[in-house]
């Protein structure tokens, strides 16, 4: 739940450049995070050796895949209506294979693999380096499984093919898995425990990326914070390790340094962050770097402690607020948002206004707002009862999203008449005359084009806004350019 679902890219069909060698097409569907989205770059890059070039018309493709997402119901429930919609093409084109990757599949892969026979392939987050093996087992008419969970794998050498990229922005995984058994999650049971991956892989790879044009990075992680590299292996298993490799560890906070140093120009954020791993060496990280964007996405998935102990998050409201009283006192003007599950079991009135009042206290400048649903093998499942009715989820969902809309514009407001640097990530979706940008803080800004252009640092002064989104006028370039 921690991670941002993005719901105009839900369903997007990848495409790269063409490999006039290959001869096969690979018609592959996301669903759900950033880190499935960057997972299949990895997957389009290990097939693309394999033979496969990408297509959008799925009457062409040899092999569908959906990279599927276990953390909300709709998603799954969508990703079931595809495989049911493939499983009905392939009845009229039988050389059609279809197979499910990632967090849905390591999760239902008997149901959907022996039970219900709507797919060929079943690959689990971690088996991705053994696709030409799968795929060698379903072209020979045998169903290929392979959801073994990893201590190891990070991919960091796997270099991802950046798919439907706009070329100026670009996630780069840091670390796969988590150790945060929050009850409502399942991501530590299909993700699987926590790795971090070498730091030199990373630089390598923002060097690259810088390389080609791109000016933005995401470091992503299901829990970036908490990274930790002393040679390889689960960070659980930090504590045997000896103390050369303890004395030469890289934490978040200097592999963030790492990279602000190796791409003095190239703008820098992460995402997700816990607030019982967010340090406040990494804050003091941000402040002294001007590429490292001063935004947090925070997620505190509740006001209440009563609550936030039933969801095993191992902060309490106390110690949110003194995380954010330091945020704000080492970065004045940085930019916070939030994930919030409303309605989770045994949610009372008296809780619900906690996290109306946690949202006052902080006013964030977005966030990410979901009423409560059951997901299959978590321990909320196993052990709580889903007892609070969708009427009041619902009524309690809108006042929410209705406070976060009043703090968003008053926060949106609070830029009016600055001047801020923009990089300008491609065209406003309302308006072909006018360019789309986003300032440190993660707001979107959009101002006229005249002769500027995409991957552009440009400064712009704000003269209004709409709730979410600044508008503003050039004033010239800035000097990251």
């Amino acid at each position: 739940m921690e991670k941002t679902i993005d719901e105009s890219l839900q369903g997007s069909i990848l495409t790269l450049k063409e490999n006039k060698k290959n001869d096969r097409k690979l018609y592959i569907e996301s669903y759900g995070c950033q880190m499935n989205f960057s997972d299949s770059e990895i997957v389009a890059s290990i097939l693309a050796k394999e033979g496969f070039n990408t297509t959008q018309n799925l009457e062409d493709a040899d092999l569908v895949l959906v990279n599927t997402c276990s953390i909300r119901e709709k998603a799954e429930l969508t990703v079931r209506k595809r495989l049911e919609k493939f499983n009905a093409i392939k009845r009229h084109r039988p050389h059609l294979k279809v197979g499910v990757l990632g967090c849905m599949a390591e999760r239902l892969k008997s149901q959907l693999l022996e039970e219900e026979k709507i797919v060929d392939m079943v690959v689990g987050p971690d088996a991705y380096k053994d696709l030409p093996n799968l795929v060698q087992e379903i072209d020979e008419g045998r169903n290929a499984v392979n959801v073994l969970l990893s201590k190891e794998e990070t991919y960091g050498d796997v270099a991802p093919v950046r798919l439907n990229s706009n070329g100026v922005t670009a996630f780069v995984s840091i670390t796969r898995g988590c150790d945060n058994m929050c009850t409502f999650c399942v991501v530590p049971f299909t993700r699987g425990r926590e790795r971090s991956r070498d730091p030199q892989s990373i630089i390598g790879e923002v060097n690259d990326l810088w390389n080609k044009g791109f000016r933005e990075i995401t470091l992503l992680g299901q829990n970036v914070d908490s990274y930790l590299w002393y040679g390889g292996g689960l960070k659980k298993g930090f504590d045997k390790a000896t103390d050369m490799q303890k004395a030469t560890s890289v934490t978040f906070a200097q592999l963030l340094e790492l990279v602000a140093l190796a791409q003095p120009k190239m703008r820098i954020r992460f995402s997700t962050s816990n607030p019982q791993d967010l340090t406040l060496d990494v804050i003091h990280t941000m402040a002294k770097h001007k590429n490292i964007c001063k935004h947090i996405h925070l997620p505190v998935q509740s006001g209440s402690n009563r609550i936030l102990k039933e969801m095993n998050r191992l902060h309490t409201r106390e110690e949110y607020f003194e995380l954010i009283d330091n945020i704000k006192k080492i970065i004045p003007d940085c930019g916070i948002s939030q994930d919030m599950i409303i309605g989770f079991p045994t949610e009372t009135e008296e809780d619900h206004k906690d996290t109306l009042s946690l949202m006052e206290y902080v006013k964030y400048d977005f966030g990410y707002m979901f009423s409560y649903s059951e997901r299959p093998g978590t321990m909320a499942a196993r052990k709580l009862e889903d007892d609070v009715p969708e009427e009041i989820k619902k009524r309690r969902l809108s006042e929410v999203i209705a406070l976060q809309r009043a703090h968003c514009q008053e926060r949106t407001q609070g830029n009016i008449g600055q001047v801020q640097e923009v990089l300008i990530e491609g065209a406003s979706k309302k308006s072909d005359a006018h360019w789309m940008g986003r300032n440190s803080h993660n707001t979107v800004a959009v101002f006229p084009k005249e002769n500027y252009k995409v991957g552009e640092f440009v400064n712009v002064k704000m003269l209004h806004c709409t709730s979410a989104t600044l508008i503003g006028e050039a004033v010239g370039y800035s000097e990251n350019n």
